[in-house]
């Protein structure tokens, strides 16, 4: 986005995040990985919106090109790590994200052995340096700060299922 459109990469990449968080919010109502997870359909929202990004290149249509995309992405990524299990570690689940369009569970593939792996921490630092390096001021502050978060995250991960069974009962 930088290179082609300089005046639309920051409303883009902070659209691009929102887009990347939404499917998560099914952590909180719903079933996670499948209520807001979308690795086949999302694309149905991300493509006609590139489409209209390229024809008609604004923040706004560069924005929602971007937060599509990033919605679809993140579902479908969902599927190379782990299942949705509390010990993802353990490999106790075949179900990794829904897909909706064939009404099955797609199931885990384990290139990042589960969230909070330390590949997956260092996943998270290879992505950001791109935006470290080309993007303007706030986004390698927020590359910086999801950076920081991934690698605290990594350093506690395999301690948080007491504390999630705790606090769930």
């Amino acid at each position: 986005m930088v290179a082609f459109a300089p005046e639309f990469a920051v409303p883009a990449a902070l659209a691009g995040v929102v887009g990347g968080l939404l499917p998560d919010l099914d952590l909180f109502a719903g079933r996670h990985r499948r209520t807001l997870h979308f690795p086949v359909v999302g694309w149905a929202l991300a493509l006609p919106a590139i489409a209209a990004a390229a024809v008609a290149p604004t923040a706004g249509t560069a924005a929602a090109a971007v937060a599509c995309t990033s919605f679809a992405v993140h579902a479908g990524t969902d599927a190379l790590g782990a299942g949705d299990e509390i010990r993802p570690w353990e490999r106790t689940s075949a179900e990794a994200v829904y897909d909706h369009l064939r009404g099955r569970w797609i199931r885990p593939r384990y290139w990042i052995r589960y969230d909070g792996a330390p590949e997956d921490a260092v996943a998270t630092a290879a992505l950001a340096v791109p935006v470290a390096v080309a993007y303007p001021e706030p986004l390698p502050a927020i590359a910086a700060a999801c950076v920081v978060l991934g690698v605290a995250y990594a350093l506690v991960r395999r301690r948080l299922p007491p504390v999630v069974e705790e606090l769930v009962g």
